[in-house]
């Protein structure tokens, strides 16, 4: 099985060509829906945020209030830090249970989805990292018409991340999404046939 990690900058396009790749087959393993899932009402990763940062992040409902860890945590790189110390393990312990589970049901390909690829060292499970790249304006314009943000604000979640240009210096492949979305579709439908070729090699 091959192992084809997307990652890039934020709003650069990442879940519309794991999407792609998923209409084309692949199983798509996505960090993201997995630190969804442990912050769920419920979810593993509740109790440690808790008693890291108090009930002011919670709901009266107990359930987590995304907003306000948010705006705690993007202004401040310590407290993001101790967040992602606190929620990492938990996400690649998951993710690596559902990449075994791909390879018992036999997927020739399975994409990994992760944002922050190389900051949490997920780059390790991969055979091949791609980063999804796009022109700052580009990506300032998405971000703030996708989340309703004022462009400081965008810009602010934009720092937060390490550089695009560190992401494509690391990566095996760069693939630019400032591009008709034909174009990358038959990219990715050749990439995805490379993938599989090789898989199958």
């Amino acid at each position: 099985m091959k192992i084809i990690a997307l990652t890039g900058g934020i709003a650069c396009g990442k879940s519309t060509l794991a999407e792609m790749l998923h209409e084309l087959g692949a199983p798509i393993v996505d960090a993201d829906e997995v630190s969804r899932s442990l912050t769920a009402p419920g979810g593993k990763a509740l109790p440690a945020i808790r008693e890291a940062f108090g009930s002011e992040v919670f709901q009266n409902d107990q359930t987590l209030n995304r907003a306000a860890l948010a705006e705690r945590v993007f202004h401040d790189p310590e407290q993001l830090q101790k967040l992602n110390n606190l929620t990492h393990p938990l996400i690649i312990a998951q993710m690596k249970s559902e990449i075994e589970r791909c390879r018992e049901s036999g997927a020739p390909v399975v994409v990994l989805d992760v944002p922050l690829l190389f900051e949490t060292g997920l780059d390790r499970l991969a055979d091949e990292t791609v980063c999804v790249s796009a022109p700052l304006p580009v990506q300032l314009r998405r971000l703030m018409t996708r989340n309703g943000l004022t462009e400081e604000q965008a810009m602010t979640r934009i720092r937060s991340q390490m550089p695009l240009s560190e992401k494509e210096k690391r990566a095996d492949r760069t693939v630019s999404t400032d591009c008709p979305l034909e174009e990358l579709r038959t990219l990715m439908s050749r990439l995805y046939r490379q993938w599989l070729e090789e898989a199958q090699a």
